[in-house]
């Protein structure tokens, strides 16, 4: 993986640039769909391409061990092939995953002990293991193994667990390079730091981590329920660290402001499940604003989904119509929604791109941010 970093806005931090992996190139900053399961949910993979103009998917390790197992997805030749999606892809290591398992999970120094929430079978996740198991799913950036700490743990909780995410990132790192990809591409992994919402752990963490010469480098452990200004710091404070020419990966964040302030402050790379979560919920975003779309306010109106009809959305469709189909709990419902909100969400991060090559991201960010979190 090859990352070149084209333009740094001038009044900010904000970056654009070039991942190119052996699935295709990746125009950063960049929103990344989550397809947890192999899949985006309620989304077709053409629409992916053609529609939204994703440029690069999310697996999720835990999900996919699971179920549909690995010895489906070795058979299949990886998830690129399993599920159609040729282009490129990554996995988390299924930390946040084991994080969320706080009541059927077991943490210690050898790895996580944990009961599927499908049938209650008994796992164990080592760095090792899931080094393997992301090598058998076969995405082009795969994450080391960590733990997620809460964003509300104490310091001594904290500091416990990232020498326990620091301890396995070293096993991860050694199991990597002893091992080969399977299917003929290049993977790279990207370690992840931690530390909570604590400076001096965060600074610890990011200068660990920078020492690894790794392709990249991911943020972890935010969005977790600290408060947003928290987030921000401690982006700040990673983000003066990790060296500048690879990609910064925030995970799992967040709305489009939070996105917008993040890329601001240098990062490149962004998941959430929120675009087609909150579309399965009714709730569009638009460059005007949010949307309820059960709102009887849409019922008579013609118009548009988007009021300006702009390409990234399927005009075809009114605000009448899909304020019916909701209303009539209708599938398609669901699939309108979901294609709507994560075109948005790579529009607004070609958008910020754009205005960072034209060194204007700073003035445009702040106008972004007041219509995007306005309520229509």
């Amino acid at each position: 993986m090859q990352f070149n970093l084209q333009h740094t806005d001038s009044g900010s931090k904000a970056r654009a640039g070039i991942i190119s992996t052996d699935h295709g190139q990746i125009l950063t900053p960049i929103f990344m769909p989550v397809g947890t399961a192999g899949t985006v949910k309620c989304v077709h993979q053409r629409e992916l391409k053609n529609d939204i103009k994703a440029q690069i998917i999310l697996g999720n390790t835990y999900h996919l061990y699971l179920r549909p197992g690995l010895d489906i997805l070795q058979s299949a030749g990886g998830l690129h092939q399993f599920n159609g999606f040729d282009l490129p892809m990554l996995t988390d290591s299924g930390g946040f995953q084991v994080f969320s398992l706080a009541g059927i999970r077991k943490i210690s120094a050898e790895g996580v002990e944990f009961r599927s929430h499908i049938d209650g079978s008994k796992h164990f996740f080592s760095p090792e293991r899931v080094m393997d198991i992301e090598r058998v799913i076969g995405a082009d950036i795969i994450m080391a193994f960590d733990e997620c700490t809460p964003g509300t743990a104490d310091y001594q909780y904290a500091k416990k667990s990232l020498e326990l995410t620091e301890n396995w990132l070293e096993r991860c790192i050694s199991r990597f390079n002893s091992t080969k990809p399977l299917y003929g591409y290049q993977q790279s992994l990207f370690p992840i730091v931690q530390g909570c919402t604590y400076r001096d752990l965060r600074q610890k963490a990011a200068e660990n981590v920078a020492k690894k010469n790794a392709d990249g480098y991911a943020i972890g452990g935010l969005a977790v329920g600290e408060p947003t200004e928290v987030m921000y710091e401690m982006i700040d404070v990673v983000n003066a660290i990790l060296p500048t020419d690879r990609p910064r990966y925030l995970m799992g964040v967040g709305t489009p402001a939070n996105i917008l302030e993040a890329i601001e402050r240098g990062v490149d790379m962004f998941d959430c499940v929120m675009p087609t979560r909150n579309a399965r919920n009714a709730m569009l975003f638009t460059k005007h604003g949010i949307m309820n779309m059960r709102n009887k306010k849409w019922e008579n109106d013609f118009t548009p989904i988007d009021p300006v009809g702009d390409a990234y959305v399927d005009t075809d469709y009114t605000k009448a119509y899909l304020h019916h189909l909701f209303k009539a709990k209708e599938y398609l419902a669901l699939q309108i929604a979901s294609v709507h909100n994560l075109a948005f969400y790579l529009w607004l991060v070609g958008e910020a791109r754009k205005h960072i090559l034209d060194d204007t991201f700073s003035t445009w960010k702040e106008q972004a941010i007041k219509m995007v979190t306005s309520r229509l």
